[in-house]
């Protein structure tokens, strides 16, 4: 006498769930277990603590030959989210719950010696891929709420393993749960209106983010860069629910998991300068996203920037231009979105004083030149904007401006404004615009073409900064509501490329 049962459970590949078919054959023979299908550790470790969860819920463990094949078998599976399944085939396979309705569900969870469920990483991009297969969904209950950001996918959450079964058999069903409202993005604590005086910064940093363009800070210390820097997220829009899925897919995967509260907001990593090239672009024997794909959709902070190795940063170079990370193991390969935009800051020199008026830095011009030099000229070049942070003046930072601060709401609607222009017209922020889109979209009357080369000539600038230069002064000038890009737009586009010049 033999049995077969099938369960559908998601393997982790990158940000991926490739469907895991989970075979339960149960024979007459020498009582044995045995599991197939390239498990790792924690996976032929289920055995046992299926085997006690069965037992504990009082149902039988079958005292045969049982084969568990987890296909495809050349997909590797780790972890613990196969537990139910395996329980759920080896029941089904026995005859102690009925198999008819097994097809119409995917279910994923690791299992205690008790039976209850415990939650596992990874859990948003398995609901995607089973909306897409038309299954309902059986999670932890601890994980619905990030399974429920998924519309139109049918929700089974539990708590134990005899929940589950009596749902299946009929007995007692679970309410099915469904994403009824878009949870609201928590509100900001940090706001502009905080940072007094710095209004070329504040200009600054309303047309990065108008365009989604990387920024690099140059000033002495205790000048406002980091405080500016981390308001950036409260000028930016929302995130789309294509990117929010994208970036919630890439923060479930990672080790810290998903926080149902920053749906639709957009990022912001800040990774020490400590960070390996490991930790920045990820890394492992199983491929995990680093801070780069953490940053995806939103914001990668790098304070004190030339203090990070310098392989740690030219490992940046091509997700930003690309918006994407390749990490390739000898067994595996594994693809993560990284579209991030760069915010770094840097102190003038070594000791952080240079042009200061006390006359506290001793700095040579070979220590200076040797500090900077640590930032590659191929890596400044994919920035955008290089802006100077000087010294805010004493009388300005005790009261403010005459009028009051502006605050992040008001930088925030023009800022939205306008993404919204630039996104009508090419259907992406103007930094993400290609060359052949830069012809079309960044037109310049002559004596802008004369302005621009001359800048070029004098201040020996590449052809990636000309690109950069247009798209920037595409940005201002949609911040301007102008359907043409003015000189004005240009000069001040030129102005922000001051640490890439060769003169």
């Amino acid at each position: 006498m033999s049995s077969l049962a099938v369960i559908y459970s998601r393997g982790r590949s990158g940000i991926d769930a490739p469907l895991v078919t989970v075979e339960v054959h149960v024979s007459n023979g020498l009582p044995a277990l045995s599991i197939v299908g390239l498990p790792e550790t924690a996976v032929k470790e289920s055995k046992d603590r299926v085997r006690g969860a069965l037992l504990n819920s009082q149902f039988d463990f079958p005292m045969q030959r049982i084969t568990i094949n987890l296909a495809p078998a050349d997909l590797p599976k780790e972890g613990g989210r196969f537990d139910l399944a395996i329980a759920l085939g080896i029941l089904a396979a026995s005859g102690q719950i009925p198999t008819a309705r097994l097809a119409e569900y995917e279910c994923i969870g690791e299992l205690s010696l008790g039976g209850e469920l415990r939650p596992v990483i990874g859990v948003l991009p398995v609901a995607l891929q089973a909306r897409k297969q038309g299954r309902k969904l059986i999670v932890p209950k601890e994980n619905t709420a990030e399974a429920a950001l998924v519309k139109g996918l049918e929700i089974i959450p539990a708590e134990h393993l005899l929940q589950i079964c009596a749902h299946l058999s009929g007995q007692t069903q679970i309410d099915m749960q469904s994403q009824q409202t878009e949870p609201e993005p928590t509100l900001h604590e940090l706001d502009f209106a905080d940072v007094h005086g710095q209004y070329h910064v504040k200009r600054a940093f309303e047309i990065a983010a108008a365009g989604s363009h990387n920024i690099l800070m140059l000033g002495p210390p205790g000048t406002g860069k980091s405080m500016i820097a981390s308001r950036l997220p409260t000028i930016l829009p929302l995130l789309t629910e294509q990117q929010a899925q994208e970036t919630a897919a890439i923060a479930s995967i990672s080790d810290q998991g998903f926080n149902v509260n920053n749906w639709l907001k957009p990022p912001f990593r800040s990774p020490h300068h400590t960070a390996s090239a490991a930790a920045l672009v990820g890394g492992g024997s199983n491929p995990k996203p680093g801070e780069i794909s953490l940053a995806h959709n939103g914001t990668l902070f790098l304070d004190e920037l030339p203090e990070f190795d310098r392989k740690v940063l030219e490992v940046l170079r091509e997700p930003l231009e690309t918006g994407h990370i390749t990490i390739s193991r000898a067994n595996r390969q594994a693809d993560f979105p990284a579209r991030f935009q760069l915010v770094a800051a840097m102190n003038p020199c070594p000791c952080g004083y240079l042009g200061d008026a006390s006359g506290r830095c001793h700095c040579t011009s070979e220590q200076v030149a040797r500090y900077r030099g640590r930032i590659s000229g191929p890596l400044l070049d994919r920035i955008d904007m290089h802006l100077e942070v000087p010294h805010v003046p004493h009388e300005v930072l005790r009261k403010g401006s005459a009028t009051g601060e502006e605050s992040s709401a008001a930088i925030r609607a023009r800022v939205v404004a306008a993404r919204n222009i630039a996104l009508a017209r090419s259907g992406k922020a103007n930094s993400a615009l290609s060359a052949k889109e830069v012809k079309i979209v960044c037109e310049l009357p002559e004596a802008g073409h004369r302005l621009l080369e001359q800048a070029m000539d004098k201040f020996g600038l590449s052809n990636r900064a000309y690109h950069r230069i247009l798209k920037l002064a595409r940005t201002i000038a949609d911040l301007a509501q102008s359907p043409q890009i003015q000189i004005p737009h240009l000069s001040e586009a030129i102005s922000y490329r001051k640490l890439d010049r060769s003169t």
